[in-house]
């Protein structure tokens, strides 16, 4: 039972041993953390060590196109109310990265894990959550990822026969069509701002009606679930219609919809609404996300987007005209080696803001702005644009990959 450490077996113990020597030589020769590689090791030494790690642990898994990694940590903050949390929060997010997270969490309470979306039926199973947290689906990684209507079925399939509580945003057709399979759900009006990928209905493929914040189908009449919390304005309304103020340190509105979802999951931990949202205001940044950097003696905002809904968001946060912008787009494997998603992406949005482009598909996107008829300036690098850009702080949006490249530069 959760909570109740048993000790592992020699052959556990053993998993795990190798895996942190193998972590440790990766480090030692600058390959990164090591903890995918680690938890490689261990698995095929042991391939049921992540059941046996999370045995002890109330679990609460997290999984969604954008906004897993942060809400992974406003709810690890939150349950610290209740007890010691081991999380993977430098968001190493399929089974490897998940053991490696899990070897180091004996003496905790809670599990918070994100889980990339592909692994979430997998992982759901080897675990035997408590709670399960599904925020949103939207297309990215084209050339890895499933259609999104392909992934809402397969978690509907994965969530049919499990036992967790499943904490999932009704705004988003997709995330109510997967998690309405699970006997045990709690909606969340958490919004969706980008709707792009959910007009047509996942039960039928009939086409969403979807007038102001309702959505349904006119012809199978599958719809939008009644949440028993929401997101109004700056406050999560609990079940109890309680309405309880958000103050965060990160900004724009879809953090806020990730608090009132961590919120509802912490409150089904034990952890009230007030509490929870205290302990949240503790979280500065999400691995490197928001941090604000020194660099040229210039301040730098730097912002991850990863797909067209990120981009959409990180749209609506920036600094207004004349604040310069830094945009910066790879395509490594990590990312997802088709860029066509630039295209849908409204970069007119960034009208009025000098903008400088970098990165190594810095020419796609040179492309898609010339396109938009915007101003900008092609850059071989961040020391160029940040030299070039005009007074004001520097707001810098970069997809994975080009974020991690560019917080190595500035010793981030």
């Amino acid at each position: 039972m959760a909570g109740n450490s048993e000790p592992l077996s020699p052959r556990a113990k053993l998993a795990v041993t190798a895996g942190r020597a193998a972590a440790a030589a990766s480090r030692a020769v600058g390959r990164g953390s090591g903890s995918v590689i680690g938890g490689k090791v261990s698995l095929k030494l042991d391939p049921d060590l992540l059941g046996r790690l999370a045995a002890h642990l109330d679990v609460v898994l997290v999984s969604a196109t954008n906004g897993k990694t942060t809400t992974t940590r406003l709810i690890a903050e939150a349950l610290r109310a209740g007890g010691p949390v081991v999380s993977n929060a430098l968001g190493a997010n399929m089974p490897a990265g998940i053991t490696s997270a899990l070897a180091g969490g004996s003496d905790a309470r809670f599990g918070v894990i994100e889980v990339d979306e592909k692994y979430l039926a997998g992982v759901a199973k080897d675990v035997t959550p408590k709670a399960i947290a599904l925020l949103n689906l939207s297309r990215d990684q084209l050339d890895r990822a499933a259609e999104t209507r392909m992934l809402a079925e397969k978690w509907r399939e994965g969530l049919a026969g499990n036992k967790a509580m499943v904490i999932a945003n009704c705004d988003d057709p997709l995330i109510a069509w997967a998690a309405s399979s699970s006997p045990n759900v709690i909606w969340v009006a958490a919004g969706q701002a980008w709707k792009d990928d959910a007009w047509s209905c996942p039960s039928c493929g009939g086409v969403l009606q979807r007038p102001a914040d309702d959505w349904f189908c006119g012809e199978c009449g599958f719809r939008r679930p009644m949440p028993s919390w929401a997101l109004s304005g700056d406050h999560v309304v609990d079940p109890h219609g309680s309405a309880w103020p958000i103050h965060l340190r990160l900004p724009g509105r879809a953090n806020k919809a990730n608090a009132a979802t961590s919120a509802a999951v912490a409150a089904h931990f034990g952890v009230p609404p007030q509490v929870a949202l205290e302990r949240m205001y503790e979280v500065r940044a999400v691995a490197g996300r928001y941090d604000v950097v020194t660099f040229h003696e210039r301040e730098l905002r730097l912002l991850l987007a990863k797909n067209p809904a990120g981009w959409l968001e990180t749209f609506s946060l920036i600094d207004r005209p004349p604040a310069p912008v830094v945009l910066s787009v790879n395509a490594r494997g990590a990312d997802g080696t088709d860029t066509s998603w630039l295209w849908d992406v409204d970069y007119t949005q960034l009208a009025g803001h000098p903008i400088f482009v970098l990165g190594d598909r810095k020419l796609d996107l040179a492309v898609r702005l010339e396109v938009a008829a915007l101003d900008f300036r092609v850059c071989d690098n961040l020391d160029e644009a940040v030299r070039a850009a005009p007074p004001g702080r520097i707001e810098v949006i970069a997809n994975y990959t080009a974020f991690q490249d560019l917080r190595r530069r500035v010793g981030n």
